[in-house]
């Protein structure tokens, strides 16, 4: 079965982009396609992967906001990617035995998008961004939600590092893997879903039509279309945690500039 899978697969497509931004969306969009292998989780939750997973650190959502985190998921010595492709293949499915594209997505995998190029066959990339304001928000709310960290503007500091650091090296890769690779930017993809469906169509003509306005189930607790939930998510952040995270924003005006997102004065 695996040899088949793998006889079959011609591109390994990798959706990268920072937690809280919009990627299971689309990533359960794409695996609709005929033309796609995917996973019922994320690629680093499922059994076989030999890797750092982000349930199994001290940093589940904020894995970007030190250097002993960044290490963590950048220089890891399990990685195996020829022990995780063999467990992928097998937990794959897909509407078609010939299906040829294999996806998946983890947001820590936009630290190593080169081990992820140098170790795939056919490596192609969707690469996303999100305001990190809205990030930030869906961070600290889960958080608290979890019981991982009590919800306070140092929190906050901790969480705008982390995403100043995603964004980071999402510049980087949409540079250095400019041509296998396609990028836009989260909000773009819920006010002209049909252009990014174009854009993805164009990119990777296998996968054929792409419904980016169908409802899909997101992590058990809502079954609608995609739409844009920057406004009503900035609109929880207090100003305390907004002044906190600018902190660390304001220095790095240029980096979110560079995406066409602004600092929020309070």
């Amino acid at each position: 079965m695996i040899e088949r899978r793998r006889d079959a697969i011609k591109t390994h497509l990798f959706l990268l982009c920072p937690n809280n931004s919009g990627s299971t969306y689309l990533s359960r969009a794409l695996a609709t396609s005929p033309a796609v292998w995917s996973l019922e989780k994320e690629g680093q939750h499922m059994i076989g992967f030999a890797g750092p997973s982000t349930l199994e650190s001290p940093w589940p959502l904020i894995w970007g906001s030190s250097e002993d985190s960044i290490a963590h998921f950048r220089d890891s010595p399990d990685y195996d990617w020829s022990r995780t492709k063999r467990a992928w293949y097998y937990h794959a499915s897909a509407k078609r035995d010939d299906a040829p594209i294999f996806h998946t997505k983890a947001p820590p995998f936009l630290l190593i998008a080169d081990q992820l190029a140098n170790n795939f066959a056919g490596a192609a990339f969707l690469f996303m961004v999100r305001n990190p304001y809205a990030a930030m928000e869906g961070i600290l709310r889960r958080h608290d939600r979890a019981g991982f960290l009590n919800r306070s503007p140092d929190l906050a500091t901790v969480a705008a590092r982390h995403l100043v650091t995603c964004l980071t090296a999402q510049r980087h890769n949409i540079s250095e893997y400019a041509e296998i690779s396609i990028d836009f930017r989260y909000e773009d993809l819920c006010a002209s879903p049909q252009e990014i469906s174009n854009q993805i169509s164009n990119f990777l003509p296998e996968i054929g039509p792409l419904d980016l306005a169908q409802k899909l189930a997101i992590k058990g607790t809502y079954d609608e279309p995609l739409r844009d939930m920057n406004t009503e998510q900035i609109a929880r952040l207090s100003a305390e945690e907004i002044a906190a995270a600018n902190e660390v924003f304001r220095p790095n005006a240029e980096l979110l500039s560079h995406f066409d997102y602004r600092i929020i004065e309070t």
